[in-house]
């Protein structure tokens, strides 16, 4: 029987990665996104997995977040809609993480490095290529780098195209993405098989689990339903917003023709408020009459 389990909904996504028993799967994925100099080998969970937490819909944000042994913090999000905005909200947020450390009085050289990592369900740029991105801050004329301080990564799933044949060969990330986008349509034992990695095993069997516990599973459907209604809402939106974008412009060429059609007759062109609360239809049915009498004009 299939998994069924998408490790991307957000409630499974929070329990697999989120969960301290399973920081062998957070850590796993942490380094195959960062690939630091020196490896995270042990993590704290700040914020862990608690199913009372998304019963009470606390949690606007379900992010992870972690220390290392050496004081360096994550935050991992994985998010389910791209919209306008979420850039900004990805820098507003990394930089939350970055300066919640310090209270009043404390020293800035006590800062730690501050990772903040997005996982998309989709494509942000579009214009680009490229699926990790990793953001520092960097001098574009010397290429010197402000070390130590705040990156922020993005990973475009929507990019990712990977089939299960070059698994083989793959990069510990290009397999935990796989792990991410498909695991739901394998059988336990196969995605066992197929992923040796102890953390990768671990996650498997997290999920595997979210499918037979049958509270894990009504919370899962119900996350499930929430992530379809949240796209049917902002597909819904952006049509919407489509509508009342060709119906402005359509008003604004009535407005550009009513005071054409006035400079032919002479007459006094109507204002920007003769126009106020003025429908589309209105415009039309005034162009109309404007045109008539240039026709009777032109006729006499």
């Amino acid at each position: 029987m299939l998994i069924g389990i998408r490790p991307i909904n957000d409630f499974a996504f929070k329990k697999t990665f989120g969960s301290p028993e399973n920081k062998l799967a957070l850590i796993s994925l942490l380094n195959s996104i960062l690939e630091l100099p020196k490896p995270i080998v042990d993590v704290t969970i700040e914020n862990p997995y608690s199913l009372q937490d998304f019963k009470d819909d606390k949690l606007s944000i379900l992010d992870i977040k972690a220390i290392d042994q050496t004081g360096a913090i994550y935050d991992v999000e994985m998010q389910l809609s791209i919209f306008t905005g979420l850039t900004q909200r990805i820098v507003f947020y990394g930089c939350e993480i970055y300066t919640d450390q310090l209270r009043s009085g404390d020293d800035y050289v006590l800062l730690k490095p501050a990772y903040s990592i997005c996982l998309l369900d989709g494509v942000l740029w579009h214009d680009s290529t490229k699926v990790h991105h990793a953001f520092r801050f960097t001098d574009l004329e010397s290429g010197r780098t402000l070390n130590d301080t705040l990156e922020i990564h993005t990973i475009e799933l929507g990019r990712y195209h990977l089939q299960e044949k070059d698994l083989a060969t793959a990069s510990l990330l290009e397999c935990w993405v796989y792990w991410l986008l498909h695991a739901h349509e394998y059988e336990p034992d196969e995605l066992l098989k197929l992923f040796p990695q102890e953390a990768i095993r671990q996650a498997t069997q997290t999920i595997t689990q979210i499918a037979q516990v049958t509270e894990d599973k009504a919370m899962y459907d119900s996350r499930e339903k929430a992530i379809r209604d949240r796209q049917w809402e902002l597909n819904a939106s952006r049509k919407e917003g489509k509508i009342e974008g060709r119906i402005e412009g359509k008003i604004e060429g009535e407005i550009k023709t009513i005071r054409v059609l006035q400079e032919i007759l002479q007459i006094p062109l109507s204002t920007d408020s003769d126009f106020d609360g003025k429908s589309l239809d209105d415009l039309q049915s005034l162009t109309s009459d404007l045109q008539e009498r240039v026709r009777q004009r032109h006729s006499s």
